[in-house]
C-alpha cells in the first residue's frame, strides 16, 4: 500500500553504479564528486579515504544538507576521526559507507526531499 506520492522529476538521482563508475541521470561519473538533489560538484577532490584532508571535509559541511554520505570505495573505511569531529559539532550527520550502498541511500533519502549529499570517492588504479 502506499501512503503518499513521490516526485522524482528533477532531481539528480543514481541510475548506475559500478565498481569504478556511477551514473547520475545516466551521465557516467569516474572520479570524485559531491551528488546533491539539485546539483553535481564534479571533482570535489583527488584524495582517497586514507588522504583526505581538513579541507575536503570542510567543503562538505558547508553543502547546506543535514546528512552527508561519505562513499569510500569499494569497501568500508573509514577517515580519521579528527576529520569527522566536525559535522557532530555543525549538527550534520555524516553516515560512511561503501559507494554502492552510499548510492543506494542517497536515492532513498533523496526521492523523500531530504537535505542529502552523496560524497563519492572511488578507489585510486593501481
Amino acid at each position: 500500500m502506499k501512503l503518499h506520492t513521490t516526485s522524482t522529476a528533477g532531481l539528480n538521482l543514481f541510475t548506475a553504479y559500478g565498481d569504478d563508475y556511477v551514473a547520475v541521470n545516466h551521465e557516467k561519473h569516474e572520479k570524485n564528486l559531491i551528488v546533491l538533489p539539485d546539483r553535481l560538484i564534479s571533482e570535489w577532490s583527488s584524495a582517497d579515504v586514507t588522504s583526505l584532508v581538513e579541507a575536503d571535509m570542510q567543503c562538505l559541511c558547508t553543502l547546506g544538507t543535514g546528512i552527508v554520505l561519505l562513499g569510500t570505495g569499494r569497501r568500508l573505511r573509514f577517515p580519521a576521526p579528527q576529520l569527522m569531529r566536525p559535522f557532530a559539532a555543525a549538527g550534520i550527520g555524516l553516515e560512511v559507507m561503501d559507494l554502492q550502498a552510499a548510492c543506494r541511500t542517497y536515492n532513498i533519502l533523496a526521492a523523500e526531499g531530504r537535505q542529502v549529499a552523496a560524497a563519492l570517492l572511488f578507489d585510486r588504479a593501481d
